[in-house]
């Protein structure tokens, strides 16, 4: 549907359970997902803009849909800025709006979004790069219930070490909150952290999930049982052996 209305050159707003695209001309201008932080908690969370900065230019332009050209022509942001963190969070959202088997689509004429134009993308370009952001998850720990469980760290083993991002991320990982849930704590794009979670999980860092309860049908390979006997703390060797034991699974 998307590519047909990129045709079409249609204007409007494309829903689906888990986000929504807004169009122009047929190139999406901007996106949105429960899921993903948006545009106002990348730029507030990370301290790059007050709070009171973005409500006033919302207040001020947004009912002209206008709020990207207020915040750049008042000086609170560069242009170059606002392009990079308008990309960034419209290809996070576009990533769990097209997510497959995400519910109904349907798509509103005429519909605009209040931060207005900023840097509009082709569909295809949208297309490509969310599907190649599935595949990269993939390669790096093909279990995506991770993606959704409460994120639960392990005990690292002796010499293992963990990058700042990730130790920030580990931080916050209480078996309570889910990588979308960090996410947002941290005004980090989503995907950002699903990638950095699967590492972890592939580094025997967080837990992995069980295989999902039985009616509930995937067509991914499920984690073997045998995987939840292991150690609080392996040893290097145990984690080699696991993941060549994963991959002859696949």
């Amino acid at each position: 549907m998307l590519v047909r209305l990129a045709d079409e050159r249609a204007t409007g707003a494309l829903l689906r359970d888990h986000g929504t695209l807004y169009l122009s001309e047929g190139r999406v201008v901007h996106a949105e997902s429960p899921v993903a932080p948006g545009i106002d908690t990348l730029l507030t969370t990370g301290g790059r803009l007050p709070r009171d900065g973005w409500q006033r230019a919302v207040d001020e332009a947004g009912a002209r849909r206008e709020v990207g050209r207020f915040l750049v022509d008042s000086g609170r942001i560069g242009g170059g800025e606002l392009e990079i963190c308008h990309l960034g969070a419209l290809y996070d959202a576009a990533f769990f709006a097209l997510a497959p088997g995400s519910g109904p689509t349907r798509f509103r004429y005429g519909v605009a979004h209040w931060i207005g134009p900023v840097r509009p993308v082709s569909a295809a370009a949208v297309e490509r790069e969310t599907l190649r952001r599935r595949e990269l998850l993939d390669q790096v720990w093909p279990y995506p219930a991770v993606d959704t469980a409460p994120v639960t760290p392990r005990a690292p083993a002796p010499g293992q070490s963990v990058t700042r991002r990730q130790r920030a991320l580990l931080e916050l990982a209480d078996g309570v909150r889910t990588p979308a849930a960090i996410a947002w704590a941290l005004g980090r794009p989503a995907f950002h952290t699903l990638l950095e979670v699967r590492r972890l999980a592939a580094a025997g860092l967080v837990d992995t999930p069980p295989e999902p309860p039985p009616g509930t049908g995937t067509a991914r390979p499920v984690l073997p049982a045998w995987i939840g006997e292991i150690a609080a703390d392996p040893d290097i060797a145990l984690l080699r052996r696991l993941r060549d034991a994963l991959e002859a699974s696949l």
